[in-house]
């Protein structure tokens, strides 16, 4: 038996470019986002004329471009000008003043971080950036343990854009007052795309990623519907990619609906892991979760302990931590009302089937 014998030859693939289907690919034109682009080049625009840009709280869906605009305008401000530093944290790998610290240290050029204590690294991080301007782009910045760093940023460097991009509207609501008098932020906020739009850019990638010819009309048109369905550019990016890799690994030179139907029964792997995959009581709070969508994490807590839940509330929020790391569920922090601020807690799911179309 030849187990290569069916397969495509290298030059037989239907990919042109994968890396193109990547989330992080940054496209030569981002379709559908040329107004907010607009604007957020006319905030930095002060900076070079060394005087300060605007501070902007970026919020939306996820998976609707936020992050991909503000790359995209960083990308061209970098090909602009030398006299503006362009800083990019991804707060969730970055997530202390100490992680941020380092590595913008290393945006900056500057290697000798060893042993170096955190005030030490912004003072050299201040040498550097105070002689021009710099945008300080933290994105998804509720994921930030503590905020000392962003207050460092408004007290000492001189001039300076601050974009803050996060999923959460409401995040601005927790911030300290002291950060928050001085940040005085602007909102831009980022609409979900609709189902043309979301085909657009589906077929966009198509130009970048594939072989010309090789996705039939149906197959594409209804791995766009599903992701518009999905509100997430990322599961279509994750559709187009398995999709094809379905079809190569069944000698297909065509991609079709057939494809892309098994494409979409795994989707829940991209977004979710198998609730089998966890330990018992954290499937336990996943269950109470998905019974109770949309709920304060406090009265969450007292439905897990009515249900004979032993974890002390200290463990119940770790847990919570692991489940939103792992992607099952989403969280929002709020503040105000009655009892002061809260987290609450989505379950996240898919929420159409395969027998839908």
């Amino acid at each position: 038996m030849n187990l290569f014998k069916d397969m495509l030859k290298e030059n037989e693939s239907l990919f042109r470019d994968e890396i193109a289907l990547d989330y992080d690919f940054l496209p030569k034109l981002l379709p559908y986002r040329e107004k907010e682009q607009f604007y957020l080049a006319n905030c930095i625009k002060p900076l070079l004329q060394k005087r300060n840009g605007k501070n902007l709280l970026i919020h939306g869906p996820p998976g609707i471009g936020k992050t991909a605009a503000v790359r995209h305008v960083l990308r061209d401000l970098e090909n602009e000008t030398d006299d503006v530093y362009p800083i990019y944290i991804n707060c969730w790998k970055k997530n202390t003043t100490f992680k941020i610290i380092t590595d913008i240290c290393e945006q900056l050029g500057y290697r000798f971080t060893q042993n170096k204590r955190a005030d030490e690294l912004i003072e050299e991080i201040k040498k550097i950036v105070n002689q021009k301007t710099a945008v300080f782009v933290l994105d998804e910045i509720d994921k930030l343990e503590d905020l000392e760093f962003l207050y460092t940023i408004l007290e000492e460097i001189y001039r300076k854009s601050i974009f803050l991009i996060t999923n959460y509207k409401s995040w601005l609501n927790s911030l300290d007052e002291r950060v928050k008098s001085r940040l005085t932020a602007e909102l831009v906020e980022f609409r979900q795309y609709n189902a043309e739009e979301t085909k657009g850019i589906l077929k966009h990638r198509l130009k970048y990623a594939f072989v010309p010819g090789v996705w039939d009309d149906e197959a594409f048109n209804t791995a766009a519907k599903r992701t518009a369905e999905l509100s997430d550019i990322r599961s279509g990016l994750y559709l187009l990619k398995e999709s094809a890799t379905i079809a190569e690994d069944n000698a297909a030179k065509k991609i079709t609906l057939e494809h892309v139907k098994k494409a979409i029964e795994k989707l829940d792997e991209f977004s979710i892991k198998k609730s089998t995959d966890l330990r018992d009581d954290t499937k336990s709070i996943l269950d109470i979760i998905k019974k109770n969508s949309n709920t304060k994490i406090g009265d969450l807590f007292k439905l897990y302990q009515e249900n004979s839940g032993s974890l002390s509330y200290k463990s119940f929020q770790r847990k919570i931590k692991k489940l939103e790391q792992g992607k099952y569920i989403t969280t929002e922090k709020t503040q105000g009302g009655e009892e002061g601020n809260t987290t609450i807690i989505r379950y996240k799911g898919t929420t159409k089937k395969l027998t839908d179309f």
